[in-house]
């Protein structure tokens, strides 16, 4: 009877283990934080960004934080969360902030370029998606026309949540690789940030400004990573 209350304490504590860090015990395959640890980073969202919205969209694309050793598929999962926790501002916006800037993201310098009469590209969803080709792109390979109307990316968690992980598995943006790339290879968290803003952020050195927002970004990651119970990699800098 000892035993077998032995083998019972074993199994309920591995368990728990297991939920605490929001994983299965399976060694390989898509790594996901569990909803306490959801709530723990983002204490104050919004509603709209819920735990059960992220799985679903996270599901979607197995390769995200499903690629290589446990540590590497925590660390693409921490970098993630870095990322739209400074995007989103902590996933309270659904929109961008600055309104002065709605009008500003129709690029008609690549052909096929166009905009909707009547609609505006700017920041939306978790990691604040922008430009008419991007809404062109990312509607395109999610089935949906988001060229058309690009604010469902704010109205639909669903559609908001998938245009997020859309991003990051497949577009280089201003940089060389994607966001998941970028921690797959070993490249960084800081070639995330390439990917996502490096125009705006990147090789500036002396910028103040710049400085803080990469600060801001490697913070989040950093608490990101240690909720998750891995180390961060450490080239954080682009």
């Amino acid at each position: 009877m000892r035993v077998f209350k032995g083998l019972i304490a074993i199994v309920v504590a591995t368990s728990l283990a297991a939920a605490a860090q929001g994983a299965s015990s399976e060694p390989g395959g898509q790594l996901l934080l569990s909803e306490a640890q959801f709530e723990t980073l983002f204490p104050k969202r919004l509603a709209f960004y819920s735990y059960q919205g992220f799985v679903a969209a996270a599901r979607s694309f197995p390769a995200f934080a499903g690629e290589g050793p446990a540590e590497q598929r925590w660390r693409e999962l921490a970098a993630f969360l870095g990322q739209i926790a400074h995007e989103s501002d902590e996933l309270r916006a659904l929109r961008e902030y600055r309104r002065e800037n709605y009008d500003h993201y129709c690029r008609l310098s690549e052909p096929g370029d166009a905009c909707a009469k009547g609609q505006q590209y700017y920041g939306r969803g978790p990691i604040q998606l922008s430009w008419n080709y991007q809404y062109k792109a990312a509607g395109q390979a999610l089935g949906l026309d988001l060229w058309a109307d690009p604010d469902r990316v704010a109205r639909d968690p669903r559609v908001a949540w998938q245009t997020a992980l859309w991003y990051w598995m497949t577009q280089p943006g201003p940089g060389t690789m994607t966001a998941h790339q970028a921690m797959v290879s070993g490249a960084g968290f800081g070639e995330t940030v390439r990917s996502i803003n490096g125009v705006i952020e990147c090789d500036k050195p002396g910028d103040r400004e710049v400085a803080r927002k990469l600060a801001r970004r490697a913070d989040f990651y950093r608490r990101a990573a240690t909720l998750l119970g891995v180390s961060p990699d450490t080239r954080l800098g682009c």
